[in-house]
């Protein structure tokens, strides 16, 4: 018995990682549906939500006003959720037909800031954006383009996370963060990606529906109900945002535990997603989500199982899986007592990433 879970183990484990992106792959290349840009100028509303945002503010703001756009049809709507830090005094100095600020004095949270600010939005598509990262200047140009093809409903753009010298990165964080990046890549260009990048995309303002003020990760609850009414999510790589990658693994820690709740939470809220019959990616859905919700528990039943069968091979599988365990124990030991330099400012300047 110990052997068949192990080999289940091993099998679901292998699917999640280096099955479904073959998949993925070979569908891609059997059925492709390619987004059918075409570059035009509908009204826009940038939508920031922003609460303690003091030593960033300013730069997002001139970020957004830099953008290759016609102002006449921008509109930047700064959500101010009940800041305590003087973000509020910053912002008002910008404030003017284009920027618009929506200061409220009672903190919901982002999801429930972002409910409020896309009421007053007057523009025809809705580009979400956090204060941190900094656009490329023709990112709005990219993602408006996509909504010349009337199938699609939401569009992500690409995050580059940039190390310390101004190049993207190419550490752990960052090679993995290049991985997730192709499998939506993949996903988008068959149907659907499967969530959007928090900090760059954009939906059309009648497929907006208010989620819940407590929703943790409105970048996967607002596309995937946009893919549920019948529209597709899509990913456009040469839309650009840039961030500096995380220097501490407690911070990454941090974000991995609120991805992995946020996405509970989602499969709570929407188990439509769960249903074949009303999910039109379901298949992707189940792989790429509920796929990497259950790699943990898979693991657990891996090391136990093979607690029940230390012998020929699986004794080698044993040994890879404690060494494995040991080096990732010692990393975090490691990583604890080393100190976190602090991550330099960048400024987007067209498809260069430089340090002022």
């Amino acid at each position: 018995m110990a052997h068949i879970l192990i080999w289940i183990a091993l099998a679901f484990l292998l699917y999640v990682h280096v099955g479904y992106p073959f998949v993925l792959l070979v569908w891609r290349r059997l059925a492709s549906r390619p987004v059918r840009k075409g570059f035009w100028e509908p009204s826009v509303s940038i939508l920031i939500a922003a609460r303690n945002e003091r030593e960033t503010i300013e730069a997002k703001i001139l970020n957004c006003l830099q953008l290759d756009y016609p102002k006449e049809k921008l509109q930047v709507l700064l959500a101010l959720d009940a800041p305590s830090d003087g973000t509020e005094e910053i912002a008002w100095k910008y404030a003017d037909k284009i920027v618009n600020i929506l200061s409220f004095s009672q903190h919901e949270g982002k999801a429930g800031t972002l409910n409020r600010a896309a009421a007053l939005a007057k523009g025809d598509i809705l580009v979400f954006a956090d204060v941190r990262q900094q656009f490329d200047r023709r990112a709005l140009r990219e993602l408006v383009a996509n909504f010349h093809d009337p199938s699609v409903g939401a569009v992500s753009g690409e995050l580059m996370l940039m190390d310390e010298s101004g190049r993207e990165a190419a550490d752990g964080v960052g090679l993995y963060w290049r991985y997730e990046k192709w499998i939506r890549a993949q996903e988008a260009e068959i149907h659907s990606m499967m969530g959007a990048t928090g900090s760059i995309y954009a939906i059309r303002r009648e497929l907006f529906t208010p989620i819940p003020p407590d929703t943790i990760l409105d970048d996967v609850a607002i596309p995937m109900n946009i893919v549920l009414r019948g529209k597709r999510a899509v990913f456009d790589g040469s839309a650009l945002a840039y961030d500096q990658v995380s220097a501490s693994p407690q911070l990454e820690y941090a974000r991995k535990v609120r991805t992995l709740t946020g996405n509970y939470q989602v499969l709570a809220r929407m188990p439509e997603l769960l249903s074949p019959l009303h999910n039109p990616v379901w298949l992707q859905f189940i792989s790429h989500k509920v796929g990497r919700l259950l790699v943990p528990y898979f693991l657990v039943l891996l090391f136990i199982a093979n607690l029940f069968a230390l012998h020929g091979i699986y004794l080698w599988l044993f040994c890879l899986q404690g060494t494995w365990y040991m080096m990732a124990w010692a990393g975090s030991l490691l990583s604890l007592r080393t100190p976190v330099p602090e991550a330099p400012r960048m400024v987007a300047v067209g498809r260069e990433v430089r340090r002022p």
